[in-house]
């Protein structure tokens, strides 16, 4: 009787790498569809790094520093319950530049629209371009947070809307104090 022939078993254990990644954005305000993204990116990395862009081609409504301390307050509680690491890291370089700085070899992006595709495809691929060993991985927004977007959210807040379905309490309450700000100047 004739046995097949046993495959080789190396003898070598892999080591465990850490799966880092890179979620970047201004985040101004942080809202639930980015806390969305952030929760499900659980499951493609082990560790987080949310880098709050500077972009002050955007004009934020809050600053840089601001920015990363609501970011930080607001994903406590999302790392506790998804049992995940977070770091937040404002950064104000080329975003590749950033991610191998941090250790990481995925970029994370969210996707609301077939409108963000379009853009988000064009950035991937002159990521790729500049460091081809980093990866982009885009997730999808949920069904209830595709429409929520920073910009949106601040409209609304100026003109004395109800955002509180659309970010965190602590973000909803740095955004009146923004408006009320805004009026007394």
């Amino acid at each position: 009787m004739m046995t097949a022939p046993q495959p080789e078993v190396s003898s070598q254990v892999r080591p465990i790498v850490e799966r880092v990644g890179v979620y970047p954005g201004t985040f101004d305000p942080i809202t639930n569809g980015h806390l969305d993204i952030i929760a499900r990116s659980a499951r493609v990395v082990d560790r987080l790094v949310i880098a709050v862009a500077v972009n002050t081609g955007k004009g934020p409504m809050l600053s840089l520093e601001a920015r990363v301390a609501l970011v930080q307050d607001v994903t406590a509680d999302v790392a506790r319950e998804h049992g995940m690491v977070i770091d937040v890291r404002p950064f104000s370089t080329l975003l590749v530049h950033f991610v191998r700085d941090m250790g990481a070899s995925v970029i994370i992006r969210g996707l609301r629209a077939i409108s963000d595709f379009d853009f988000e495809f064009q950035l991937a691929g002159m990521n790729y371009r500049l460091d081809p060993t980093i990866e982009t991985v885009f997730l999808m927004a949920s069904e209830r947070h595709q429409f929520i977007s920073s910009r949106f959210v601040k409209e609304i807040a100026s003109f004395g809307g109800d955002v509180s379905s659309f970010v965190p309490p602590l973000a909803e309450q740095r955004l009146d104090a923004w408006v009320k700000e805004k009026q007394q100047s």
